[in-house]
């Protein structure tokens, strides 16, 4: 993977944020290493546990190609109990 600098060189970004919900415990570490691999594009997350209803729900605001936060987030969607989208910038 190219890093941010690289990319921003030579292609167009956009400005997204990903609205995560954990539903699963056994994803969270997975789900950090995502977010890790994609270090370079995160201008910020915030997460909140919601423990009455068992929950986390994280906001991931990344600057990134959209092909980028496409594979980000469909990396995210895939994994079991965990659901992601995305609003992006115009």
């Amino acid at each position: 993977m190219q890093t941010k600098n690289e990319i921003l060189e030579t292609t167009e970004t956009r400005v997204a944020v990903v609205a995560i919900i954990v539903e699963n415990n056994e994803s969270v570490a997975v789900l950090n290493n995502i977010l890790h691999d994609y270090a370079d594009f995160i201008i910020g997350r915030m997460g909140l546990p919601y423990r009455q209803r068992g929950m986390n729900i994280i906001s991931v605001v990344v600057d990134a190609p959209h092909d980028t936060i496409s594979a980000l987030s469909g990396k995210i969607g895939r994994l079991d109990g965990v659901n992601a989208k995305t609003v992006y910038s115009k």
